[in-house]
């Protein structure tokens, strides 16, 4: 080999991901910077997208082909319906070596693509994203969310769980041999996030309680106001990051506690980093998770954490109480009492940024492309270089953002 010319690209996997928006949520967070990361590193990677909308598009990283469906406002009231046609054109065009699902909310879509086009579906690998196991469900919903599991077995190849603490939920939920089922850390984050620690000392003698995430029952922000109303002094202040279906209700519920003046519901923020090294405390109120990625941020940032124990990984993922306070999910008092020790308590910021370190972008990406490479088999190059030769035509058609 001739040294002065550049080595070739280390892959040549042609990888196709989808996501209903740009709306924020972690799940499509971490997709856009994977499907980044993987076309740094040689891959033909294409997103498949219902609709242009949504402040990620702003953060999304410029490397890959974003293929847009058609405009057509309505089918937010049924995205998943509407993307399977769209992806099913796509990867019939785009021929793609293996096809990436990016959360447990897009698994729907991921079937129903397998269904309707049988052996030409490319292999497909599906991060699971939130735990299985869905304790909140009533019986006879948690029956049919197991049935759902055992379909989705059926029709997916590989599932990706995001701690090792998960393996044994997702075999046992899954009825899956061993084989079927790998664990990379959640890409929750990217090697320059982990800063020096540098805390903000915000304005006052009140402490600021800071919540981040989505607004919708999965979080259970409502738990977190009324922890927080119990305890607070009138200058302790309470703020959410995050947008969703659940701000009336919250805004209600902060109305009727009595502490309008102390809560704030900021909305979606796209870099979370300053307020969190603005916080005395970072709370996690979810009723359930897989690893969630806020937590990897706030360790990451050094801020001292209280969260719920709400699925397996948790423990694991704050030391077993070192790196973290663990309170029961959906207690109210528990949570208030470990809110209020919190900010007294040492925490040690070199362990909780080395814990962090775990979970980037950078050691996450690598480990995807060594399970797709297995996925797709020896034909993958081959195949990669026929979609190449197809490609051009969809750019012309569907545009880049």
């Amino acid at each position: 080999m001739d040294p002065s010319k550049p080595p070739p690209p280390r892959r040549s996997l042609a990888i196709m991901t989808y996501l209903h928006s740009f709306q924020p949520g972690g799940v499509e967070r971490v997709a856009l910077r994977l499907a980044g990361a993987w076309a740094q590193a040689g891959c033909q990677v294409s997103v498949a997208m219902g609709r242009r909308d949504g402040p990620l598009a702003e953060e999304a990283p410029g490397a890959p082909r974003y293929l847009f469906a058609p405009r057509f406002p309505p089918a937010v009231a049924f995205e998943s319906v509407w993307m399977v046609p769209h992806l099913i054109a796509m990867i019939r065009r785009e021929r793609p070596d293996v096809l990436f699902c990016a959360g447990n909310t897009y698994a729907i879509v991921a079937v129903l693509v397998r269904l309707l086009l049988g052996d030409r579906c490319p292999p497909i690998i599906c991060k699971v994203s939130n735990s299985l196991d869905r304790s909140d469900f009533t019986p006879w919903m948690g029956a049919l969310y197991r049935l759902w599991l055992r379909v989705q077995a059926r029709h997916i190849q590989l599932f990706v769980g995001l701690a090792e603490a998960m393996r044994p939920e997702l075999t046992a939920a899954l009825n899956l041999p061993a084989e079927r089922v790998a664990i990379v850390e959640d890409p929750a984050i990217r090697q320059k996030d982990i800063q020096p620690y540098r805390p903000v000392k915000t304005d006052g003698d009140g402490r600021l309680f800071l919540g981040v995430g989505r607004l919708n029952p999965q979080k259970d922000f409502g738990l977190l106001i009324r922890a927080f109303a119990s305890f607070a002094q009138p200058q302790d202040r309470l703020v959410v990051l995050g947008e969703g279906p659940e701000r009336r209700r919250l805004t209600s519920l902060v109305e009727a506690l009595g502490v309008a003046g102390q809560v704030e519901l900021v909305g979606h923020v796209a870099d979370t980093a300053d307020w969190l090294r603005r916080a005395d405390v970072f709370v996690l109120s979810s009723l359930y998770e897989g690893v969630p990625a806020v937590v990897i941020e706030a360790l990451a940032a050094g801020t001292p954490i209280v969260a719920t124990d709400c699925c397996v990984s948790m423990a694991e993922l704050l030391d077993h109480g070192r790196l973290g306070q663990l309170t029961p999910p959906g207690d109210a008092a528990a949570l208030a009492q470990a809110m209020q020790r919190v900010p007294q308590r040492p925490h040690d910021v070199e362990a909780m940024q080395a814990q962090a370190g775990r979970f980037t972008i950078e050691r996450s990406g690598d480990a995807y492309l060594d399970l797709m490479e297995a996925l797709a088999g020896p034909l993958s190059r081959g195949r990669s270089q026929d979609a190449a030769t197809t490609a051009a035509p969809a750019l012309s058609s569907h545009g880049a953002i």
